[in-house]
């Protein structure tokens, strides 16, 4: 941490409430979700902030039994946050090119142009000997399957939405819990550790995983970090955290007020993945380790159980105060210095805008 931020945080007064409002950082703004309302915040290319209150979450059902609700929230808050990262994209494309909505006569034009062009097509196609007709290729074949496929997630935006979650969550299974089992797998043959049904073996190897899973994701933040592209996001992220400790300080939130507060926040999602990654080592350790595609397999149908645990463990850790809460919080602290910037004023502007439309009517309905 530097100098600079220490002071800062120095500084700051201390947290005098814990809320449960919490957020996600967009493409030049900020989504926010209180217990109450969702709201998200984006700066315009003109200057101005775009607010917008999004549809609440209610939770039921399964998103409510201990250690299965961390995994159904964490797939329902994918999904959400997908809709706003592309609802904030959409508003900054319309601001930088401007589109004039089609009229009735205009599109009525367009489906006849099409029409007509279709015909000529066909009339040329049937007039011409079944052998030099012009065959499509693989070229014109992918624009056809491209226009179907975009015409489709047009008019079914929801199931675009749930496929990009599920590709999401996959492609982190993946990258963080299959494959380092499979290099574990290769390392543990290398140095040649004893038989897989050895407890002791099985135990080691797992922690090798661990290791290397560690390495992964870390690495993978690392590698984040350094896309261009990302370092506003980030930069947005540290916004919130900000934003998020002066209204726990009980202070007005103003740029002032909110600038001097650290970027650093200890119920993070980044914390959620670590801890995801630490429960993961002591429950495959419990299974024990088989052949790859036993292991493979297991690892895939516990990855619900395994966040359902660590969304109950971030529960608690941001419920108490103690030494051992803290020991918690200080990984996902750590990493943050990846994950979040130090952001400029008119994205402190930007988040408190989001913060303040989601802030309860009544006093301590957003208690941790």
């Amino acid at each position: 941490m530097k100098k600079k931020e220490l002071n800062n945080q120095a500084a700051a007064p201390s947290c005098q409430i814990k809320t449960t409002i919490g957020g996600q950082a967009l493409i030049e703004g900020l989504m926010m979700i209180g217990p109450d309302k969702k709201a998200m915040a984006v700066r315009k290319p003109d200057g101005s902030i775009y607010l917008e209150e999004l549809p609440m979450t209610r939770w039921t059902g399964l998103a409510n039994l201990l250690f299965i609700r961390g995994s159904v929230r964490l797939f329902r808050q994918l999904v959400t946050g997908t809709r706003a990262l592309l609802r904030s994209a959409e508003l900054l494309d319309e601001a930088s090119e401007p589109v004039t909505p089609a009229t009735p006569v205009a599109m009525a034009g367009t489906l006849a142009g099409a029409a007509e062009g279709a015909a000529v097509v066909e009339t040329a196609d049937q007039s011409a000997p079944a052998a030099k007709r012009k065959r499509r290729t693989f070229k014109e074949w992918r624009e056809v399957i491209d226009q179907k496929i975009d015409h489709f997630l047009t008019h079914h935006s929801e199931v675009m939405l749930y496929l990009s979650a599920i590709g999401g969550i996959l492609f982190s299974v993946v990258l963080f819990i299959l494959l380092p089992n499979l290099l574990a797998g290769g390392v543990s043959q290398w140095v040649g550790i004893g038989d897989a049904t050895d407890r002791a073996s099985a135990i080691l190897k797992n922690l090798i995983e661990g290791a290397i899973r560690i390495v992964i994701f870390v690495g993978y933040l690392v590698l984040a970090s350094r896309m261009g592209e990302i370092q506003r996001v980030w930069m947005y992220h540290g916004a919130e955290h900000k934003t998020i400790a002066c209204y726990e300080a009980q202070m007005p939130l103003t740029v002032d007020n909110v600038r001097q507060f650290s970027r650093f926040h200890p119920r993070c999602g980044t914390s959620f993945m670590f801890i995801v990654i630490l429960v993961s080592i002591v429950v495959f350790s419990l299974v024990g380790w088989w052949n790859p595609w036993i292991n493979l397999l297991i690892r895939f149908m516990l990855v619900p159980f395994v966040a359902g645990i660590a969304y109950e463990i971030i529960r608690l850790a941001g419920r108490f105060n103690n030494p051992v809460t803290r020991a918690v919080s200080v990984p996902g602290l750590w990493l943050q210095r990846l994950t979040t910037a130090e952001p400029n004023d008119s994205m402190l502007e930007v988040a408190i805008a989001a913060m303040e439309a989601v802030i309860p009517e009544e006093s301590g309905r957003d208690k941790w």
